[in-house]
């Protein structure tokens, strides 16, 4: 598993990313409240608006770490957006992508540099 800047992970499962927020992000955000997810098929930029999260205290756009397209989003987020502060590194993954461009990878953190960028 990989970490953003932006506090996003990105985890691989074979040729797919899996994308989520951080446990220190969905903690600073508070309650989610709203989850608005892209479209499966979408193309998008590394560093893209490509999902937004509301909660109680805020709104915080989520970027694309990777070029890719949109291959499934986690529905279950919809219904119930609170997922996200109960289980972000887990069950509460926001979307997978098939990468076209997997060179950004080598400039995100491991866990240990996160940790440290974070404390």
């Amino acid at each position: 598993m990989k970490f953003t800047e932006e506090h996003e992970w990105i985890r691989m499962e074979d040729d797919i990313a899996v994308i989520g927020i951080t446990e220190h992000a969905a903690t600073a955000l508070g309650d989610i409240v709203f989850v608005e997810l892209p479209e499966v098929g979408t193309e998008v930029t590394k560093d893209e608006d490509t999902v937004v999260i509301e909660s109680v205290k805020a709104a915080s756009d989520i970027l694309a770490p990777l070029d890719g397209e949109i291959v499934e989003v986690n529905e279950a987020l919809v219904d119930d957006p609170g997922k996200i502060n109960e289980d972000p590194l887990g069950n509460a993954w926001i979307f997978k992508m098939k990468v076209s461009d997997m060179s950004p990878m080598d400039d995100y953190m491991e866990e240990p540099a996160y940790n440290a960028m974070i404390s």
